[in-house]
């Protein structure tokens, strides 16, 4: 694996340069794949270790005398420099032989158990994401928060921290009065038992126009919410019913994308605790009173009022903000956490920016751990039928088109459940389309572009690993058996191991980052190199010996490629 290999680089470096290896290690990279020529597998940057003032032809000269004072050893087989860089070549029978029984003995916890993860901080880790509207059906808007979040909680575990995912429920407000008024005058418990969210949202969007027209129907949704607020038991008792529906409907959404949470948390559960934080916000004379009676707490840098964040009306209500800050408070109480991300579309960038500033002025020193993802927004996913409104559209159309798709495909094999096979391959396709690019980026969504089965596409991650998968029928029972190197020398082969030395590295970058976009760069590259090298190496009609060898080498990268896809929050598929 590329540690070991990184490691007995860094040790010989080290004593070159007297820099300890330890310091070395993060400075030795995995070189990418170069398409048109073999290249060496790792190199260092001679002035990003000895931090010495230079142009680059002193640089160049550095890198080339560092080189002539190393030698090759059993793991190194060349050593050579270039425009600054020392590279390095790995004996190719240990190169093959260490990364394909790494990968087969780690399975999927190969590229974390690298030393350039032992430093990542472990510990509990909160993800708050998804967090949709009760009583309203899942809009498409958050499926961006939904599959990120999960991404950023499926990494997280990955590397070993303990993971709690939250569902922040927007449950409580004004809307609530609405639909509760709305419900008593348009409702009907067969209808809302048999399609709830749809009939939610039918009743809301009804009272939202009788009460633009009606000052009738608006006093009744204020007094429902005055119900509400002071605990009356008959409208908690719809309210906890539209809540309790809203849950079990969007779980049926969640399952569909490979989605679950540890806890259901909701703005309605932090109300009353709301009222303790303006009162601590009292006892440290944060709280200001503006002449209109708001509540305002001053987060500007000068202390000059210039920057703000409102936490209380007039009428001594609290918002959204205040909520926020009561669940931040309580969740440091309750879990004494190491990290909290939360993952929002970036116009609550500030939002979050005023939360931590005000969590940091409490004296909550969890206010440095706490962490906010922005995303920007997707546009253009129409169904044929028209504009998509809600998440469970775009999950059908993607399913029936992959359906459509399956039955005109030659190479489509029969599987026991072709609707199963086509979500599954919807899904990866929505993902993939969503974690190409930045995530702060808005992009256009594209369905003929996602459900391409060549191309960039979660459609070509699936196809490949069905591919892959389908090997494995010809392995019988030697798998465990050894294999011999000297059948995995082709260019092919070579190419494809170098790629899976990076994984480390790029598992490194995207927890640092949490930009599933280098995860899935590496994996589409991973695809193309494994039907380079499917086309190139036949495994039918050959000795024994070599079938076995590269059914090991296949079934590797078979391993790292789904390990790699069940990160993104897809289920790879055996067969399509």
């Amino acid at each position: 694996m590329a540690c070991h290999f990184r490691r007995a680089i860094a040790e010989q470096v080290s004593r070159v340069v007297g820099v300890p290896p330890e310091k070395l290690l993060h400075h030795i990279h995995a070189i990418p794949v170069h398409r048109r020529h073999a290249s060496p597998d790792f190199q260092l940057y001679v002035n990003s270790v000895l931090d010495e003032p230079g142009d680059a032809a002193s640089h160049r000269k550095k890198a080339q005398t560092v080189a002539e004072k190393l030698t090759c050893d059993s793991v190194v087989s060349e050593i050579g420099s270039g425009r600054g860089s020392v590279t390095f070549k790995i004996n190719r029978d240990l190169l093959v032989k260490t990364v394909l029984n790494r990968i087969n003995q780690d399975g999927s916890r190969y590229g974390f158990n690298s030393e350039l993860l032992s430093d990542t901080p472990k510990g509990l880790t909160l993800v708050e994401y998804s967090s949709p509207n009760i009583a309203k059906k899942f809009h498409v808007g958050h499926l961006r928060s939904t599959i990120i979040g999960n991404f950023i909680a499926n990494l997280k575990e990955a590397a070993g921290n303990e993971v709690v995912r939250i569902n922040y429920l927007g449950d409580w407000g004004l809307q609530f009065g609405l639909l509760g008024a709305g419900f008593t005058k348009f409702g009907n418990e067969e209808e809302l038992n048999t399609n709830p969210l749809q009939h939610l949202f039918v009743v809301y969007v009804k009272a939202n126009a009788a009460a633009e027209q009606d000052e009738d129907m608006k006093r009744s949704a204020q007094d429902f919410m005055g119900k509400l607020e002071s605990g009356n038991q008959q409208a908690l008792s719809l309210w906890t019913h539209f809540r309790g529906l809203s849950i079990q409907e969007y779980s049926k959404v969640y399952k569909r994308l490979n989605v679950h949470f540890d806890e259901y948390s909701g703005e309605s559960f932090y109300r009353e605790k709301s009222q303790d934080v303006l009162n601590l916000l009292r006892s440290k004379d944060l709280l200001k009173t503006t002449d209109e009676g708001t509540g305002v707490v001053d987060v500007s840098e000068g202390g000059d009022l210039s920057t703000y964040s409102t936490v209380m009306r007039s009428d001594g209500s609290t918002l959204y903000i205040t909520r926020d800050i009561a669940a931040a408070i309580d969740r440091i109480e309750k879990y004494n956490f190491d990290e909290m991300v939360y993952v929002t579309d970036k116009s609550q960038e500030k939002h979050f920016q005023h939360l931590f500033k005000i969590l940091k002025m409490l004296g909550k020193e969890k206010a440095d751990c706490c962490r906010h993802v922005p995303f920007g927004r997707v546009q253009g996913m129409h169904t044929r039928r028209g504009d998509v409104i809600f998440l469970e559209d775009a999950l059908d159309e993607a399913r029936i088109r992959m359906l459509q798709n399956m039955e005109i495909a030659e190479t489509s094999k029969t599987t026991e459940d072709p609707a199963y096979t086509a979500e599954q391959i919807g899904v990866a396709a929505l993902i993939l389309q969503d974690f190409k690019g930045p995530l702060v980026s808005d992009y256009r969504f594209n369905w003929d572009q996602a459900l391409q089965s060549c191309g960039d596409t979660g459609v070509f991650l699936q196809y490949t690993h069905a591919r892959l998968h389908s090997l494995l029928a010809l392995w019988h029972t030697r798998e465990q058996e050894e294999f011999s190197v000297a059948y995995l020398q082709d260019p092919a082969v070579i190419s494809t191991l170098q790629h899976l030395l990076r994984y480390d590295e790029v598992i490194f970058k995207t927890l640092k980052e949490f930009q599933p976009r280098y995860l899935v760069a590496y994996l589409l590259g991973l695809g193309h190199l494994a039907n380079v090298a499917h086309h190139s190496l036949h495994v039918i009609g050959n000795t024994a010996e070599v079938t076995h060898a590269r059914l090991h080498f296949f079934n590797s990268i078979r391993i790292v490629l789904a390990n790699g896809m069940r990160l993104l929050g897809i289920t790879p598929v055996d067969k399509m």
